[in-house]
């Protein structure tokens, strides 16, 4: 009987046709309650054939032990920096992953963290969870200019949106989808540093690599329109923590929304938790029942078909299915 290795948190928890997607193929499902570092991963690989993943540190010293029986990595979600893919690759074991099925909910998280800042809503409900009447001033987004990093899936559904509330839109990508920008109105700027010194509100939603790791620092922040809001739902390590706490600490950012950090779960002194100006989310962004059904069915369907031959969904790397 094969064994599968699931860690991801939203599938276990969160009832739906993905469960009994899996229960169907009758194999032996061995859980945790990932993300996992090195050593934890460590610990549980080396009998099972499957391993569903989420954020886990799945490193070469992690495939190295659990190879030769590991046969398939099937990622829940989209982001593989956690994973050696170039060691999985070598070692022919196929990465599956699910894009397009997250795309809508964490757009509108998007958003969720944007008008919570500009309407100072959390502060708000303290206040009067407090027993208090206070009421302060916040801001209307009509008008303001959104700069969207990275037009993939997930920024065009937040320019979708954009468009909805009257923001001016403007966004960088190398890979530019020219008919989706005409339709809905967005300029395209030919580098980073010339959105990031226009936009009132910057987005992101690029990769993680060695290229974009620290993009937001204190010399792209110096850059940046005095009071500017940063959104952060693609991955913690794109900004870097003490630039970003300074910058609020000044004024140069007057709103940090967030749902991922540079660690997770973040030490209980992280100093972005601290800062009131910042929201921190942990990190929820796809962790709807509609998204978590799409993603748990998509990660179960790709181990479903790489472990008995067939193509993956969708791959990160070109490794053939093993022999079932």
């Amino acid at each position: 009987m094969k064994r599968i290795l699931l860690t991801t948190t939203s599938f276990q928890d969160t009832p739906g046709a993905h469960h009994d997607l899996l229960k169907e193929t009758g194999w032996e499902i061995i859980t945790a309650r990932g993300p996992l570092n090195e050593a934890d991963t460590l610990a549980l690989v080396g009998d099972v054939d499957g391993f569903i993943c989420g954020d886990d540190a799945i490193t070469r010293a992690v495939l190295e032990k659990a190879r030769p029986r590991l046969k398939v990595l099937s990622k829940y979600g989209i982001g593989v920096d956690k994973i050696d893919v170039e060691a999985a690759t070598e070692m022919g074991i196929p990465v599956g992953f699910t894009p397009g099925v997250n795309h809508t909910t964490v757009a509108e998280h998007c958003f969720a963290l944007l008008l919570a800042l500009e309407k100072n809503l959390v502060e708000e409900v303290n206040i009067t969870r407090a027993g208090k009447w206070k009421r302060l001033i916040g801001h209307e987004i009509l008008g303001k200019t959104i700069g969207i990093l990275g037009l993939g899936r997930i920024g065009k559904e937040v320019a979708v949106r954009a468009a909805a509330f009257g923001l001016k839109i403007i966004a960088f990508d190398i890979y530019w989808d020219a008919a989706f920008a005409e339709k809905h109105g967005i300029r395209r700027c030919d580098t980073m540093a010339e959105l990031m010194a226009e936009a009132d509100i910057i987005s992101l939603h690029t990769n993680l690599n060695e290229e974009t790791r620290g993009m937001i620092n204190l010399q792209s922040l110096a850059t940046m329109k005095d009071g500017v809001i940063i959104i952060n739902c693609a991955r913690g390590e794109l900004v870097e923590t003490d630039a970003m706490v300074h910058a609020l600490k000044i004024g140069k950012v007057s709103g940090y929304g967030t749902d991922v950090l540079d660690e997770e779960p973040p030490r209980p002194d992280h100093p972005l938790l601290k800062e009131p100006r910042c929201i921190v989310t942990p990190h929820i962004g796809s962790r709807t029942y509609e998204s978590v059904v799409r993603q748990a069915s998509a990660a179960v369907t790709n181990m479903i078909n790489l472990l008995n031959g067939q193509p993956a969904l969708a791959q990160v790397n070109k490794v053939p299915p093993p022999k079932p």
